[in-house]
């Protein structure tokens, strides 16, 4: 089925990919992106698709929605230690956008479905077990808080105005094209640059990881099987510690000479993060149950994203 859906931070890292999955459906996508610090693509990476149009702007300040079926929100302040720093843009983004968002369908003559990105921060941390969809939220961080915030405000405003509604709740996304704020492509100038990766507390919290192609997979997965007004978990299945990451991105940057080396030449490992999660981990059986499974193998992954940012330094 043909289906015309708007995709906000399409420049983004997780956007672009949801972008392209999309066009590769056949479907018009219309994309808006405020072409901020964190905009990885250019409009122009589309070009070749007759179904896309651009748009410049925040979601903040989008006028009008032109009749679509899917508002596919994947704009967001997300790096944590930024929030941490200063909140400001973050309630602006995070919350704000997704109210503007949502006062944009209610007020649409035919609503769409808003597809919401959160994030699996929202349940806060757990040392066992998996969080499920009707976990509480539990936020440690003013990033996770105000994600928590847009997600109360989606299922507030379907309950009181009827607006159709998706929330995916995805592990933590990687993948060749992400902003150099996060941990694999961090790393991987911290040691072109000869400085030692930055580790939270030891590298011991440990985080599961989704390759960026299999969140949007996911997406289309959920689109075309016509669910709604529902939360889904989307868990690459692979976790681990960040302690443990980082000795793999040390391996492929040094083309598995590490028995050389010191590790401890390479990392540092006695920074403090404060609301600090040790453990995020989520069960995805009910995204599972509609066909999806993550394809991406992590080492496979690492091997090339590794290799790209080696020939590839990001300012």
């Amino acid at each position: 089925m043909k289906r015309v859906v708007y995709v906000t931070g399409c420049l983004g890292f997780i956007g672009a990919h949801v972008t392209r999955a999309c066009l590769e459906q056949g479907w018009y996508v219309r994309g808006i992106d405020a072409e901020t610090y964190a905009a990885t693509s250019r409009p122009e990476d589309f070009a070749q698709y007759p179904n896309f149009t651009y748009e410049k702007s925040d979601i903040n300040d989008i006028e009008r929605l032109y009749e679509c079926d899917y508002v596919i929100n994947t704009s967001a302040e997300t790096h944590v230690d930024n929030s941490i720093a200063s909140s400001d843009v973050f309630l602006r983004s995070n919350i704000n956008g997704v109210h503007h968002l949502l006062e944009l369908i209610k007020n649409s003559r035919h609503k769409p479905t808003l597809l919401h990105f959160s994030t699996d921060e929202v349940y806060g941390d757990l040392v066992d077990g998996f969080h499920v969809e009707t976990d509480l939220l539990k936020p440690s961080n003013p990033y996770s808080a105000t994600k928590a915030a847009a997600d109360q405000l989606i299922l507030a405003w379907a309950r009181t105005y009827a607006v159709p509604y998706l929330i995916v709740r995805p592990t933590n996304n990687y993948g060749v094209g992400q902003y150099i704020e996060k941990f694999i492509p961090k790393s991987v100038k911290c040691l072109s640059l000869g400085r030692a990766i930055p580790l939270h507390d030891a590298g011991l919290p440990r985080r599961t990881w989704l390759h960026a192609e299999d969140t949007a997979a996911a997406i289309i997965t959920l689109i075309n099987a016509g669910v709604q007004n529902d939360i889904y978990n989307i868990s690459g299945n692979y976790e681990e510690q960040n302690i443990v990451i980082a000795h793999k991105i040390i391996d492929e940057y040094l083309n598995h000479d590490h028995n050389l080396y010191d590790y401890g030449t390479f990392i540092d490992g006695n920074i403090k993060r404060r609301g600090q999660d040790v453990r995020y981990a989520i069960n995805d059986d009910k995204i599972k149950a509609l066909g999806w499974r993550p394809q991406a193998d992590f080492d496979t992954k690492l091997k090339d994203i590794v290799a790209y940012y080696v020939k590839n330094f990001i300012w």
